[in-house]
């Protein structure tokens, strides 16, 4: 299997070149001591070693292997146990996590690059740590004191882990209808009653003590979803000097036998009358584990980007080395019986594909990172206000767009491969079977979608949107790059298309959910066209310093604005057909 090796030089382009993140740590007092330009560097450097040297060559072999559950026991796969012993000894369970208690405080800018090594190296062993950081962001917003004290220190230290307990085997997206029940106790505590499906990381054996984060409902509580609560439910009961105690009464029924991501414990999850403290207010559970959720849905959809640079790194060894047939133009290589495919135009389409959306992706969710960065540390009310709005329009398009390109990716590079794609050995099938549960979990992207179009731009009359689309005008007027008239047009698409949505859905309900899909790609790839005109601007700027790297993003660049950005134009008369074809059958006719 090919090794992975993380893109740091293209890492370092886009935060110091693109987003000049050093300098807007600068200006931001709770990072102006934490991090420079030097100390990301560092931070990178250690962390491709971490991700590519360690974690990396345990990809394949713990995907054969698999999770394994005996006796209630869940147990990792060879090597995962010492392998996470060494990674939370270096920090990394705690990059981005709050100081004040035992993590290291570093900007989201700088996370999600780390998030894409660690997927793209191994995304089972990744769901390990990524539950837990979430998990650790929810306490540390929501939690009283006493409990961010006894838990947060730990969590970030990695000795102890962190899962998120929602789903029910009847109740999925619609957690309103959830049976798990939770019984006040005299002491404070709650005897928590139910059982959760699909819990990653629910149970395993890298660390001594998980803590699940739990909605359940109270006695008393209001019908749907404002009648939830969030509950902090450890595997092992902690004393009151952090020691641990004895057993909770939470158990693993089984484990899941999934397509992929096999090493990483996909659980039913049991609590039988287990001893929980609750989180945040009672009956606004959900709005504190969104906390979480939304840190997740961005991590996952990050994984659709690791998973296609990996694709990617190894197509294109494969294709420069791999002889078949003649160059369309005449023979290349002479001096031997065929060409590399990589001189043939599809292979070229197929890899210029997976480099524009790998590419765009990352310079995307370090957009998103900044915005995270700027609603969490920003002084300035107004700046927070405007980040906080592009967050919560962003994150569903980074889940759902990073997560369905990350998938075509992954394919377009095990057709490169050819017949060999589909064999294990080159690791090209795997990449396949990992990514796709990432268009599933925290939020399938069907749903995704409905949040961006129905609540981030109908719901609100596209405020949001709007502020988005000024700041991408503001930067085609004013930077007047190769690309600026053209991306002006495609905001002008996306606007005039998000108006006629918002008079279609006064009429008509269904035509929310009938355009939804195709809307968030189309959004997605004026985002990336947005991005990826930014890239070019500074590529043509130092093209004469480093003609091998810059020149290839100005010819990327150029290929997106050619062959990718053009599927709006698709994706506009779909949406615009309306919803009357989705309901030609009846039930009986599927």
């Amino acid at each position: 299997m090919p090794e992975f090796k993380p893109p740091l030089r293209d890492m370092r382009f886009v935060l110091h070149e693109v987003f000049g993140a050093p300098a807007l740590w600068a200006r931001l007092p709770a990072l102006a001591e934490t991090v420079d330009a030097n100390t990301a560097d560092a931070i990178l450097e250690e962390a491709a070693k971490v991700t590519g040297q360690l974690i990396a060559p345990l990809n394949r072999s713990g995907d054969e292997e698999g999770a394994q559950w005996h006796d209630g026991k869940v147990s990792t796969p060879y090597g995962f146990k010492s392998a996470y012993t060494t990674y939370s000894e270096g920090g990394w369970v705690g990059l981005s996590g709050n100081a004040q208690f035992g993590g290291m405080g570093m900007p989201k800018m700088l996370a999600v690059q780390f998030e894409e090594m660690l997927y793209g190296a191994n995304s089972s062993f990744a769901l390990y740590s990524a539950l837990s950081s979430g998990a650790c962001l929810a306490i540390d917003a929501h939690a009283s004191d006493a409990l961010k004290n006894r838990y947060l220190p730990p969590m970030y230290e990695g000795r102890w882990a962190g899962s998120m307990c929602l789903t029910e085997a009847h109740a999925g997206t619609d957690l309103g209808i959830i049976r798990t029940r939770a019984e006040p106790q005299t002491d404070g505590s709650y005897n928590i009653s139910g059982s959760k499906i699909f819990i990653t990381g629910g149970d395993q054996d890298l660390t001594e003590n998980i803590i699940h984060l739990v909605l359940a409902k109270l006695p008393d509580a209001p019908v749907g979803p404002k009648g939830i609560s969030l509950f902090l439910v450890p595997k092992v009961l902690v004393n009151t000097d952090g020691s641990l105690a004895g057993s909770n009464a939470v158990s693993c029924g089984s484990i899941e036998h999934k397509m992929g991501i096999k090493a990483s414990a996909t659980c039913v999850m049991n609590f039988d009358g287990a001893s929980g403290w609750l989180i945040g207010e009672p009956n606004k559970g959900l709005a504190a584990m969104f906390t979480m959720m939304n840190y997740e849905r961005l991590s996952i959809g990050i994984q659709g980007i690791g998973c296609a640079e990996a694709s990617y790194q190894s197509a294109v060894a494969y294709a420069r080395e791999r002889t078949q047939s003649r160059a369309p133009t005449g023979a290349i290589a002479k001096d031997k019986l065929a060409d590399p495919i990589i001189v043939h135009p599809d292979v070229r389409r197929m890899l210029l594909t997976m480099k524009a959306m790998t590419e765009g992706g990352r310079a995307f969710a370090s957009y998103v990172g900044q915005q995270l960065d700027l609603a969490k540390f920003s002084h300035d009310p107004d700046e927070q206000q405007a980040a906080q709005n592009l967050v919560a329009l962003l994150t569903p398009v980074a889940k759902a767009f990073f997560t369905d390109t990350g998938l075509e990716s992954c394919i377009n590079g095990q057709q490169v491969f050819g017949g060999h794609g589909y064999i294990r050995e080159w690791g090209q099938e795997q990449l396949v079977r990992d990514v796709r549960i990432a268009q599933i979990y925290e939020g399938t992207n069907g749903i995704q979608a409905l949040d961006l179009l129905g609540r981030k731009v109908i719901a609100n009359g596209g405020v949001a949107l709007r502020q988005f689309t000024a700041e991408i005008r503001s930067f085609a007027d004013q930077q007047e790059t190769t690309h600026s008239a053209q991306l002006l047009r495609a905001v002008q698409r996306l606007e005039n298309l998000s108006d006629w949505l918002q008079e279609q859905a006064k009429t008509n309900p269904n035509e929310v959910g009938a355009a939804s899909v195709e809307y968030l790609h189309l959004f997605g790839y004026v985002a990336y066209a947005y991005l990826w005109a930014r890239m070019a601007y500074v590529a043509e700027s130092k093209l004469a310093e480093d003609q091998a790297f810059y020149g290839a993003k100005i010819a990327t660049a150029q290929f997106y604005f050619s062959r990718l950005l053009p599927r709006i134009w698709s994706l506009e008369q779909s949406i615009r057909a309306g919803s009357e074809s989705l309901y030609g059958l009846n039930a009986e006719q599927f």
